[in-house]
């Protein structure tokens, strides 16, 4: 929607435009039909008097053509001040208005604890935003571009404006208090600078970087990026699993993990799933006969991967179980247990 000030300003710079049209047009008729003037002398008379630029006349005015003068004129002083105020007004206040934006989003930006900060936002920066936004992720985003984020301010995401590599940008998207960071800038060298930097400010946030070379994947892991994602890779990967094992692939392609349409896989924490010591194992939670859903994964506290856990797998604290599940059964889930699915 459209800013009701911008609304207001562009309602009366339109009034101002069209009397100035309107002076113009009645002086150039006016010198037209009472001196008999051309219409070139008609217009060069109209606009000196207009900008009371002090010229002289094309040849000498009778008395109707001097009244109809001082007429034009003061109407020009009132109209084209008026004008000129109403133009000068609404550049500053356009620019006011846009700090005002930036200090309002600040301000909502100061308020997160536990968001997403996302570096730079090209391709695979506006993907992880997408994402995050279906998954209901409060996110922060910083780019350099000013036309971007004007572009897309009203998308509801939380800009700064900014370069990425600066502490002073990463402070502002409130890094300290972040719970992940995103680095997707298209620059291998400035996403190694600016992993290196974020682990320095927050060591306990996990940090997701993109890399174009994998001679950068050593690099960005040992800046302190926690996982390194190589898009070319992942590309080539996914075409050639169309050719090798395409029902397969298509089957996973069609798990939603998040989406408008509901989910079909989640993690959930241990702890969510039970209160009681009386659960010790996955066939104790007994989530297949409550909800439906399935347990596909299990994640250690140490952070190991079972696939397809045995039914007597041991539940311990600070690990994760994954599930598979129609929506509707995702929804159970949540509801059975009261899980607040991010």
């Amino acid at each position: 929607m459209e800013n009701p000030f911008v609304k207001l300003f562009r309602s009366k710079i339109n009034t101002a435009v069209s009397l100035l049209i309107l002076l113009l047009f009645t002086g150039i008729v006016g010198f037209k039909l009472m001196s008999n003037y051309s219409w070139l002398d008609a217009v060069y008379m109209t606009v000196i008097t207009v900008t009371t630029v002090g010229f002289g006349e094309v040849q000498p005015l009778d008395t109707h053509a001097k009244i109809f003068t001082v007429f034009l004129i003061l109407t020009s002083v009132f109209i084209v001040g008026y004008a000129f105020k109403i133009i000068t007004e609404y550049l500053i206040s356009k620019n006011d208005i846009s700090e005002l934006k930036y200090k309002k989003m600040q301000k909502e930006i100061d308020s997160l604890s536990n968001h997403i900060v996302i570096c730079g936002f090209g391709r695979n920066g506006k993907q992880s935003a997408k994402k995050l936004l279906m998954h209901n992720r409060s996110f922060v985003v910083i780019e350099s571009d000013k036309e971007l984020i004007e572009k897309h301010q009203k998308d509801g995401i939380l800009f700064v404006w900014g370069d990425a590599k600066e502490d002073e940008a990463l402070n502002l998207a409130g890094l300290n208090r972040a719970e992940c960071l995103i680095s997707a800038l298209p620059n291998d060298s400035d996403n190694v600078f600016v992993v290196l930097s974020a682990r320095q400010m927050n060591t306990q946030m996990r940090i997701i970087s993109r890399a174009s070379k994998e001679s950068s994947y050593s690099k960005l892991k040992l800046a302190g990026a926690n996982n390194v994602i190589l898009p070319d890779i992942i590309g080539g990967d996914h075409m050639a699993s169309l050719v090798v094992v395409p029902d397969l692939l298509e089957f996973v392609d069609n798990l939603s993990i998040v989406g408008e349409g509901g989910i079909n896989i989640e993690e959930i924490a241990v702890e969510q799933l039970y209160d009681t010591s009386s659960v010790k194992t996955i066939q104790d939670l007994q989530l297949r006969k409550n909800t439906g859903c399935s347990v596909i994964g299990y994640k250690t506290h140490t952070g190991q991967y079972v696939v397809n856990p045995e039914a007597s797998q041991n539940l311990v604290p600070n690990s994760k179980v994954i599930v598979l599940g129609r929506p509707e059964q995702i929804q159970k889930l949540n509801l059975t247990y009261n899980i607040n699915i991010k």
